[in-house]
């Protein structure tokens, strides 16, 4: 899946439908994996005859409602013709946000416990949904502002894979799977803000180039 294409996906969705994908993940938050259409139905007070209409079967209605959940992380805007450091910065930091406050909510911690689950088990194909039109979807939405910053020559790196593995690696630390452990690691807002600030300084002195080192842009140097 591409930037574009996930974006467009929770953009094109009504608030109608954005309420059924809700609903879908607050049913995967109280009860785990037995989540049936009829479930989200009558959650969603709607019928199966419509649920079918608007995204198939069972397996497009969940990898409707990742690609919802996942849509909510984004790079930000920039102009990639004249981007300078100050703008990267706020592109990295705002990702890692976004990523961050996504990846806490109970309802992406229920999402990727049972994906786990379901991949373990070869019961149901969610495992593969998250992994594709998550972390995969996610990961290419960051990557053109990592190759911007590099066309821009405010960042050195060889590899584009690598240097997302590396600002992932960074933002998210043990975050994540201690949670989906178990942990009742909480992050207040300015926890997490103060964690994006210091995973994208991490990373710029990492592959960070002279103008970002100066505080200096292209278009300045």
């Amino acid at each position: 899946m591409t930037q574009g294409s996930a974006e467009t996906q929770g953009e094109a969705l009504t608030a109608r439908q954005q309420a059924v994908l809700d609903a879908v993940l607050s049913l995967m938050v109280e009860k785990g994996s037995g989540l049936t259409m009829t479930a989200v139905a009558r959650r969603a007070s709607c019928s199966k005859e419509t649920l079918y209409k608007w995204f198939g079967d069972r397996d497009g209605l969940l990898t409707a409602t990742v690609q919802w959940q996942a849509s909510k992380v984004r790079a930000g805007n920039y102009d990639r013709q004249n981007l300078d450091a100050g703008t990267l910065r706020e592109s990295l930091k705002g990702f890692a946000a976004n990523w961050l406050e996504v990846i806490t909510s109970p309802t992406s911690i229920a999402l990727n416990r049972i994906g786990i689950s379901q991949a373990a088990s070869r019961d149901g194909n969610l495992g593969s949904i998250v992994l594709a039109n998550g972390r995969f979807a996610i990961g290419e939405r960051l990557k053109p502002v990592l190759d911007a910053g590099r066309e821009a020559g405010l960042l050195a790196f060889a590899d584009t894979e690598t240097a997302f593995r590396t600002f992932f690696g960074l933002a998210g630390r043990d975050v994540q799977i201690r949670l989906l452990l178990g942990d009742t690691l909480t992050l207040s807002r300015a926890e997490i803000a103060a964690d994006s600030e210091r995973a994208t300084e991490q990373f710029l002195t990492l592959y960070g180039t002279g103008l970002i080192a100066s505080g200096r842009d292209k278009t300045n140097a």
